[in-house]
This record gives C-alpha cells, sequence and structure tokens, in this order.
C-alpha cells in the first residue's frame, strides 16, 4: 500500500529503494515480482462517494518508481481500495501499469476486463496470473462498468470463477503456470474460513497452481495440494497501518517460488520486518517468532515446513 504516509514521503522527496530497504538485492535477484496493489497511483482527488468508506488510499505518480525498483512484473488489483478514488483513479492506476510494462488483473473498464488473467513471462515461464476479491460489493465491474472481479462465497448457486473453462483457454494460449491472486476476507485472522479454503481448493482442483491470497494482513498457513501450493495469506509488505501488538501484522515474509521446466521446485520464506513505508529483513528474535508460527499454522494444513538459514523452505519436486 503506497498511498498515505509512504506517498507523502515520496512526495518530500524519499528515494524509492530506500522503501525497499534491504531487500532490493532478493527482489532483483528474482525473475520478478508479483504483489497485490492495495491502492489506486492517481492524481485524481475525488474520493469514492457512493457508498460511506473510511480510508482511501491513493498514492502520487512516484509511487511507481518502488514498484520498478523492487522488480514487480505483476500486481492484483482486486481488493478493497482500488477504487478508492473512483473510476478516474483506477483509470489512471491502468495507465501508469501499462506504460511501465506491469501486468496486472483483477480491476478493469468492465467485467470481463476484470477477470481476464494478466499474461507475461518471468524468465523462461509464460504466467496467468487471475485476481479476485470478495471486498467491497460496490466495487463489483459490470458488463459495461469499471470495477473489480468481485465474487460472492456466500453464493450457493455462483459459479467458480475463474472457471476451469478459463483456466483451460489460458492454458491453451500457452501459460505455463496459472496463480489466482485473491483478496478474501476479514482483517486480522490467523486461518481463513471454511469457505475460502473450500474456494481455494476448488481452484486448484480445476487448475489453478498457485494460490496467492491475501486481505488479512498477517501471514497465515501455507498448503500444498497436489502439486499445487496455496499460500492462504502473504501479509502486508509496504505500507503505513499500525501494528497490531498481538497479531504482529509487521511481520512478514518475501515467497520466493522457484520453478524447473515449469514445475514448482521449492518455495522459501524470507522474514521481513516493516516500518512506516519501509520493509527490512527481520531480525533474529523477529524472524524465530514468525517462522515459528507460520510452521504451527502450516502444520494444521498438514504441511511441514523446514527451518533454515533463510527462513522456512518447502520441497516441492526433487
Amino acid at each position: 500500500m503506497l498511498g498515505r504516509l509512504v506517498s507523502a514521503q515520496l512526495r518530500k522527496g524519499r528515494r524509492p529503494e530506500i522503501c525497499l530497504g534491504n531487500l532490493a538485492a532478493l527482489l532483483n535477484a528474482a525473475d520478478g515480482v508479483i504483489a497485490n496493489l492495495e491502492c489506486a497511483i492517481t492524481t485524481h482527488h475525488q474520493e469514492w462517494q457512493r457508498t460511506p468508506k473510511v480510508f482511501h488510499f491513493g498514492a502520487d505518480p512516484r509511487a511507481m518508481e518502488v514498484l520498478n525498483a523492487g522488480n514487480v512484473r505483476a500486481v492484483s488489483l482486486a481488493n478493497n481500495h482500488i477504487l478508492d478514488f473512483e473510476i478516474a483513479g483506477l483509470n489512471d492506476t491502468l495507465e501508469y501499469l501499462d506504460q511501465a510494462g506491469i501486468a496486472h488483473a483483477g480491476a478493469g473498464r468492465s467485467e470481463a476486463e476484470a477477470f481476464a488473467p494478466a499474461r507475461f513471462n518471468l524468465g523462461d515461464v509464460n504466467i496467468a496470473l487471475f485476481a479476485v476479491t470478495d471486498n467491497e460489493a460496490p466495487f463489483a465491474a459490470g458488463s459495461a462498468s469499471a470495477g473489480t472481479a468481485y465474487v460472492d462465497l456466500a453464493r450457493a448457486d455462483g459459479a467458480l470463477r475463474p472457471s476451469a473453462a478459463e483456466i483451460g483457454q489460458a492454458r491453451t494460449a500457452g501459460a505455463d503456470l496459472t496463480i489466482l491472486s485473491c483478496h478474501l476476507g476479514p482483517n486480522m485472522v490467523l486461518e481463513p474460513s471454511a469457505a475460502i479454503r473450500n474456494y481455494r481448493r476448488a481452484a486448484v482442483d480445476v487448475g489453478i497452481d498457485i494460490v496467492h491470497g491475501h486481505s488479512a494482513h498477517v501471514v497465515q498457513g501455507v498448503e500444498r495440494v497436489g502439486h499445487s501450493l496455496l499460500l492462504h495469506d502473504t501479509g502486508d509488505f509496504l505500507d503505513d497501518y499500525a501494528v497490531e501488538p498481538e497479531m504482529r501484522n509487521d511481520l512478514s515474509f518475501v515467497f520466493v517460488i522457484e520453478t524447473a521446466c515449469a514445475q514448482l521446485r521449492r518455495l522459501t520464506l524470507v522474514p521481513v520486518s516493516l516500518g512506516c513505508g519501509e520493509v527490512h529483513h527481520a531480525n533474529a528474535r523477529e524472524s524465530d517468532y514468525l517462522c515459528a508460527r507460520t510452521q504451527q499454522l502450516s502444520a494444521k494444513f498438514g504441511t511441514d515446513l523446514f527451518r533454515t538459514a533463510e527462513g522456512l523452505e518447502l520441497l516441492l519436486s526433487e
């Protein structure tokens, strides 16, 4: 989330690499970074008016420099803040991302555009990124209106999105890996609800390789289902949020996924510590706490994460 105080720091001249602390090398060593962008990047100042809303997150266009410095190659826009500055703010964001060559999914100028996967390459791997949210129903895109890829998990008759057909089309078009980035459920919970977990497992059943969860603002457990990987919630990374002492939303990971021949090979979780508008490698005490908690949460899903010098590791294939 690059708005509010982060944006103010950038406007005052803070260099984007300062925001990334000592993590720039790790991020740039990867073929690319995928993230949830939970703000509009816009010069538009009119806040969302159609329904009551407490927080409005908008970032100065200088925020694009942070994404570029962090090697961000694709973002999910399916969340409850991308329309905080109305459709004009969303349109600005889409234009800035397109100009920078950063792929995006989960919001668009129509429902079809919002649900369409972003297509891009990382190294020699062709990726299809889908993105959805069940937050902020008034933001939902319509057949001819801009908004988010909104899903209602409570509707018993609701067809799964992305569907098996949509995932199959992406495969036919050349996708080696399919990713579902999803902003589901409430803040500050350490475990996904049964409905959210069932939705994610259903997505895996119809062809999703990696589930990238976010919305809780704290790291939840990792689950392995067959050859697929569910990161139930990846927590925060760069923001100005208040810290909940019991939840420790100021601690998270960089989730590093290695592939070989377009197959998932290894997941490494590198602990990080968040300050206001910046992020750094976690210290030893912070790492021990976060790794132990994440191991416990993952064990509930039958997933054993192994402690390493870097953080945590899960071997996905030999």
